[in-house]
């Protein structure tokens, strides 16, 4: 259950949580979480990361109804690691799901040799994928397509993750006329220094969502604390025509660990979105995502309040940046 969590939160909590658990898989594992997200035939359909006690991951697909019981898990449907492929050799995680027609695309982090690198698969039916290959060489994870081209060009989210640096992880984007050949890339949004809750590291959250007032992005902030790192999500808001120009970005995180389910766990302290659905109302936003690396869970909010509160609880103190990019 969720307890002492402030009825003013932005995103509530499904009283079901967690919607899928390690023990739901017909075989053992030892956890299921990070999904992405996305309507499929009529249903929520679910692209599951699925850590073996292996230690490699897979994705399964889970299908409901009502995207928040009767889930169904169909051993048939799902991507696993390519047998023999360097760039997924110690398994794939955290996909993002974009659709764009009736096609799917889904980037995901393939775990390679030489560390993690970002992979795309098209599918239509979520049984057969077609593997594209590596699109972001190694370290580069969090990535994220946007369902339009913008004069001709697709336009890619993602967090390069250097090993070594004291400047921080940021988020940044770049753009392919053709989904293979990628460049022009630049920081989108800037780890923050000092005492910021989103300070030196930076990932995006589920893909970007269309509204009226431009892409609403939701991304997470990791800030490292004496006991460990805290893993919390917060705002921003991109410019409809020219995603590359940040309009606002949010001062506070917006949902943090703060369940049991949240705080224990494989990795505590987590929550960590891949996707969301926007439902039929054009308002109630369903967003899916992993808890302490454990579990799948589900939170609920207004598209209405996510975009009044990120503009009306700007960054009052930009960095460097952000400054660099307004100009």
């Amino acid at each position: 259950m969720a307890n002492n969590i402030d009825p003013r939160e932005l995103f509530r909590r499904y009283d079901g949580n967690p919607i899928l658990c390690a023990t739901d898989f017909p075989s053992m594992v030892n956890a299921a979480f990070n999904p992405g997200a996305t309507t499929f035939e009529g249903q929520t359909l679910l692209l599951v990361r699925v850590e073996m006690r292996s230690g490699l991951s897979h994705l399964a697909v889970a299908t409901s109804p009502d995207g928040r019981t009767n889930w169904t898990l169909d051993p048939h449907r799902g991507m696993s690691p390519e047998v023999g492929s360097f760039s997924e050799h110690w398994g794939i995680e955290d996909p993002r799901i974009t659709r764009v027609g009736d096609e799917y695309m889904i980037v995901y982090t393939g775990f390679s040799d030489a560390g993690p690198l970002v992979c795309l698969a098209t599918t239509r039916d979520f049984h057969t994928f077609d593997r594209r290959g590596v699109i972001m060489s190694p370290d580069d994870k969090d990535a994220a397509l946007f369902p339009v081209t913008f004069d001709k060009r697709w336009a890619l989210i993602h967090r390069p993750a250097p090993a070594m640096t004291s400047m921080g992880n940021h988020i940044w984007l770049s753009w392919s006329p053709d989904l293979r050949h990628w460049g022009d890339a630049a920081v989108l949004i800037p780890a923050r220094r000092g005492g910021w809750w989103d300070a030196n590291k930076v990932g995006i959250g589920p893909p970007p969502l269309l509204t009226d007032e431009g892409w609403l992005v939701c991304y997470h902030g990791v800030k490292v604390t004496a006991s460990g790192s805290i893993y919390r999500l917060g705002l921003a808001l991109l410019d409809v025509d020219h995603p590359d120009r940040c309009l606002v970005r949010g001062d506070e995180w917006v949902m943090g660990p703060q369940t049991t389910y949240e705080r224990s766990g494989d990795v505590p302290d987590v929550v960590f979105p891949c996707g969301w659905i926007l439902r039929d109302d054009g308002d109630t936003v369903d967003m899916y995502y992993g808890a302490a690396d454990s579990t799948v869970c589900l939170a609920t909010a207004s598209l209405r309040q996510l975009l009044d509160h990120v503009q009306t609880h700007p960054c009052s103190e930009p960095t460097s940046l952000d400054r660099r990019r307004r100009s």
